[in-house]
């Protein structure tokens, strides 16, 4: 719902966020504003960089599809993707967690600012679960193949300071809203029309492989929503309990 986002614009700055407190969990509807709030926001020429930010405890929790079925799932990132599409350069605010597809949607800026807490988790495994949001791409893109796979296969939480070191942060504060807005604000300095530019040509590459991967991320999820081991994972992450996992 457009209640959901609430867009400003300072000294050339929009800042986008998300309300859904605390942990905002989106869903299909709110992907659907964020993407049509960036690509206003690239129609309006006082606007040179975004922060997209939220209000709350966490960044974002996660997805929350209700009953998830394949249909949803290809709705749900035909939004996703279209976060990739705006032309404005945007800097993700990151407090709390960014979980699961909040990751997916963290990874979907070009910047992060962290705080010293803040937990980056690709967790589907740990779910029973292949994620999802163009991960396949951008969290290799970011943290290298070596570090991606440990995250999608251990499900383990990256914390700031080491999301810092290998490159999932980019900036570390106490205030991870004032920091973004800086570097945003720093961006904005330069020639609008050569940012842009840039912006075009360094992510042609990586929106084109998003595009693939996020149809084969929805097929291989399909595949697993059926199984034993999803309704586990679900039921365990309810139940705050180690999961077991059975391989059907």
């Amino acid at each position: 719902m457009a209640t959901d986002i609430a867009v400003s614009v300072k000294s050339h700055v929009a800042v986008v966020e998300m309300h859904r407190p605390p942990a905002n969990f989106f869903d299909e509807d709110l992907l659907r504003a964020l993407a049509d709030a960036l690509l206003a926001l690239d129609e309006d020429s006082n606007v040179r960089s975004v922060v997209l930010c939220s209000e709350g405890k966490h960044f974002c929790a996660g997805a929350q599809l209700g009953d998830t079925t394949p249909e949803i799932l290809r709705r749900v990132y035909r939004h996703a993707f279209a976060l990739f599409t705006n032309r404005r350069p945007i800097v993700a605010a990151v407090q709390g967690a960014a979980v699961g597809g909040g990751l997916g949607l963290a990874l979907a800026a070009d910047f992060r600012v962290a705080t010293p807490g803040t937990r980056f988790t690709a967790n589907f495994a740990r779910l029973g679960f292949h994620h999802g949001f163009g991960l396949s791409v951008t969290l290799p893109a970011v943290v290298g193949r070596q570090r991606a796979l440990e995250m999608l296969y251990t499900g383990r939480d990256v914390l700031g300071e080491e999301a810092l070191t290998i490159g999932l942060a980019d900036r570390i504060a106490g205030d991870p809203r004032d920091a973004a807005f800086e570097l945003a604000a720093e961006i904005a300095e330069s020639a609008p029309m050569s940012v842009t530019a840039i912006r075009a040509t360094m992510r042609r590459e990586v929106v084109a492989a998003v595009s693939a991967a996020l149809d084969e991320e929805a097929a291989a999820q399909t595949a697993l929503l059926p199984t034993a081991d999803f309704r586990e994972g679900l039921d365990a992450a309810r139940s705050r309990r180690t999961p077991t996992f059975m391989g059907t």
